[in-house]
């Protein structure tokens, strides 16, 4: 295997686990990746031997054999790739026998053997019941807690009834940001709590933008004039404002990437959502 490949391949699983250019890439990208992805991931799963048919799924493992396999997965990364570490919150069984399931920070799952000597960032699929468990992970693992959502701390939209509610999370120099803007703009019915919650390390001055927007008289039209339009409104004097409270509330929910989205159920969905599947994904998720 060339060497090129090989970094190519841990700039991809750090791109995972790390923070990403404003999150993850649109949905139908994502789904594209993950069937590639997918199909290494189903070879490796045939040759991981058969179904662990005597072990509940998603269970964790016992003490000895996490700290085993936290040890060495760690220690590989960091001799092979240098200061690229993974942080292991959780080592888990997963149906097939030989093959670990790693959660890694709060919802980011990746699949590895006892010694750590094999890293699988991809999907494995139930072929008969036509899921990934892997997605299906995930989404459990991402799952909030909505009615502890600080709303007074977002910029709140109402259109039409209102009676669908949807919480943003959204940096204000993300490009994928503001394409779901354009997006959210053409919902109808719904009530739109965008937490603004810029990412410094990747968009230098979205903190400031954020500031600025927040003390606005009118924060809700500032935002829509800068995301869908380009206008920065006027320089005003920095306000009482929380936009330190979000980020760190983006930290402990797990959400390492914008654009966010957050419902009612508890869902959470990272990227860019096409209206189409926002009117479902809202239908579906009120509670």
């Amino acid at each position: 295997m060339k060497k090129t490949y090989i970094y190519q391949c841990i700039a991809s699983l750090m791109m995972l686990l790390n923070l990403s250019a404003c999150g993850n890439t649109n949905t139908k990208s994502n789904d594209a990746a993950s069937a590639a992805s997918a199909a290494s991931a189903t070879s490796a799963a045939s040759a991981a031997s058969s179904t662990n048919e005597n072990t509940a799924v998603n269970t964790p493992v016992d003490a000895e054999i996490s700290k085993k396999i936290s040890q060495n997965l760690t220690e590989r990364m960091r001799k092979a790739f240098g200061d690229n570490e993974i942080n292991i919150q959780k080592v888990n069984h997963t149906p097939i026998k030989g093959l670990y399931e790693a959660v890694v920070g709060s919802n980011k799952v990746v699949y590895t053997d006892e010694n750590g000597k094999y890293l699988l960032v991809g999907n494995i699929l139930d072929i008969d019941n036509k899921v990934s468990l892997t997605e299906k992970r995930v989404a459990e693992l991402s799952k909030i807690d909505f009615s502890q959502l600080p709303l007074d701390k977002a910029i709140k939209v109402k259109r039409g009834d209102g009676k669908r509610i949807l919480a943003v999370f959204s940096d204000p120099d993300c490009p994928y940001c503001k394409k779901l803007e354009q997006e959210l703009a053409k919902l109808d019915n719904v009530t739109i709590y965008t937490f603004i919650m810029p990412i410094p390390s990747l968009h230098p001055d979205a903190q400031k933008k954020a500031v600025q927007i927040w003390c606005q008289p009118k924060p809700d039209i500032a935002w829509n004039d800068w995301m869908l339009k380009g206008k920065m409104p006027p320089t005003v004097k920095d306000c009482t404002n929380p936009i330190a409270d979000v980020m760190a509330l983006g930290v402990k929910l797990g959400f390492d990437g914008t654009p966010t989205l957050a419902f009612p159920s508890g869902k959470t969905i990272s990227g860019l959502v096409p209206k189409e599947a926002l009117d479902v994904e809202l239908d579906k998720n009120q509670k």
